[in-house]
């Protein structure tokens, strides 16, 4: 069973939620907030194996939330929740350090999916969306990041290993851990291990950064 966190402010959504993350899919629905400002307590309370946060709320929003969340050591990764138009937010959710976003209205599926994904360490960007908010996401980033496209990444990229391209491929495609183990026919700890250098190398301080940079140098349409 994965456990979840809902927190959103319209009790209809999480109504909505709690229907599709049901027991018979594999989910359990630990606890639930109505503002941001209840996620550390909630945390605490029912250490939840990933948090589904919106990202509009009226009180303390879901930036804010995950940055408070974020400084607790471990913190469970956040998807963030959202709506079509709201870029701005949603990259401001990455920068915070949340491991995706999943639009409103999603198929079902498509929801277990994301929340699956991101409760077993993966990252998972809607393409519906992905382009316009990692525009907005790059134009913001700290300064180091900034360089993502410039020549010393560039270098940087030419100091990975043949398998740690692939691996970094495959987290632009946002395959967890596991599913790269299964694909590259190696343990999850070999995995771990690739992805703890290439992220030294390239100086990425989390997923969604390496998912921004493989993007970037064009990875995820090569390993496509």
């Amino acid at each position: 069973m994965i456990r979840v966190l809902l927190v959103d402010d319209q009790e209809l959504v999480r109504t909505g939620l709690r229907g599709i993350l049901r027991a018979r899919f594999g989910f359990d629905v630990v606890g639930e907030c109505a503002d941001g400002g209840e996620v550390v307590a909630a945390v605490e309370a029912t250490a939840p194996d990933v948090v589904l946060m919106d990202v509009r709320m009226p009180f303390t929003d879901g930036v804010q939330a995950t940055l408070q969340l974020k400084r607790r050591d471990p913190s469970p990764p956040v998807l963030a929740l959202t709506t079509f138009d709201d870029d701005q937010a949603v990259a401001d959710m990455l920068r915070a350090g949340a491991s995706g976003f999943v639009l409103k209205g999603v198929p079902a599926e498509d929801l277990q999916r994301a929340v699956r994904v991101v409760a077993e360490g993966g990252a998972w960007l809607d393409p519906a969306v992905t382009a316009r908010v990692l525009a907005i996401y790059r134009t913001a980033a700290p300064p180091a990041e900034r360089q993502a496209g410039g020549s010393g990444r560039d270098r940087d990229l030419e100091t990975l290993t043949s398998r740690e391209l692939e691996v970094l491929a495959l987290i632009g495609l946002g395959r967890t851990n596991g599913e790269i183990a299964a694909e590259l026919f190696v343990g999850e700890g070999t995995v771990k291990t690739h992805i703890n250098h290439l992220f030294t190398k390239l100086r990425l301080r989390d997923r969604a950064a390496a998912v921004v940079f493989a993007f970037d140098h064009g990875l995820v349409n090569r390993s496509g």
